[in-house]
């Protein structure tokens, strides 16, 4: 069974704002009774914040009232029909080539809702090259017209961790964590992703030239 991201964190928050039994909340985060009994007696996860479920997008307010009504029932987590993005150990981002037109969408959502972040913030969350983040705030980007501010988070470009760490070190002032070193194997691949979104992107272009 799926667990929510962060479980602890999560059993905390249904322990303090809903209902729902010890059984459930242990069934849903995978974690036993008696663990989620000493999180409601304060003897466990002192001082942790909470992390809502549902406004994270792996509950609905309706499934937890279900489950209040009656103890029996378990809690069923949602599933997002988006990829799940997957963190590289090094090198920049891969991101599936059904996703990289939204790429502009993306950055567009980040410079409009989170001005603080810095163009290598951006470049890191989504994968993309600074001349790109610059075109769209600038609107010189090609495809400018059809750009539609969109998180990056439900694009599947971004986890919602990745986001909240980002905004995090924007707000302390941290500098970016540099990028191991790649490999030339890796380097080449690189190469290669980046030559095919490119010829991806004059095909469109080329596309809306000729309608």
């Amino acid at each position: 069974m799926a667990l929510p991201l962060m479980p602890k964190a999560t059993a905390v928050w249904l322990v303090e704002n809903t209902a729902l039994s010890f059984e459930q909340i242990a069934e849903f985060c995978g974690m036993h009774s008696l663990e989620v009994q000493a999180i409601a007696d304060g003897e466990v996860a002192i001082g942790m914040v909470g992390r809502d479920p549902v406004g994270n997008g792996e509950l609905t307010k309706d499934e937890i009232e279900r489950c209040e009504k009656n103890p029996d029932l378990k809690l069923q987590i949602r599933i997002h029909d988006l990829p799940q993005p997957i963190a590289r150990a090094k090198g920049p981002r891969y991101t599936p080539v059904t996703k990289r037109g939204d790429k502009p969408d993306g950055i567009a959502w980040l410079l409009k809702n989170h001005p603080e972040l810095s163009d290598a913030a951006i470049s890191r969350l989504i994968g993309t090259t600074k001349p790109t983040i610059a075109a769209v705030r600038d609107k010189t980007h090609w495809n400018t017209s059809n750009i539609k501010p969109r998180s990056p988070v439900l694009l599947g470009l971004c986890s919602q961790r990745e986001l909240e760490a980002a905004l995090s070190r924007a707000r302390r002032g941290l500098p970016e964590p540099e990028m191991e070193t790649t490999t030339l194997l890796e380097t080449a691949e690189d190469r290669a992703l980046a030559a095919e979104q490119a010829a991806l992107e004059d095909e469109e272009h080329e596309e809306e030239i000729e309608e």
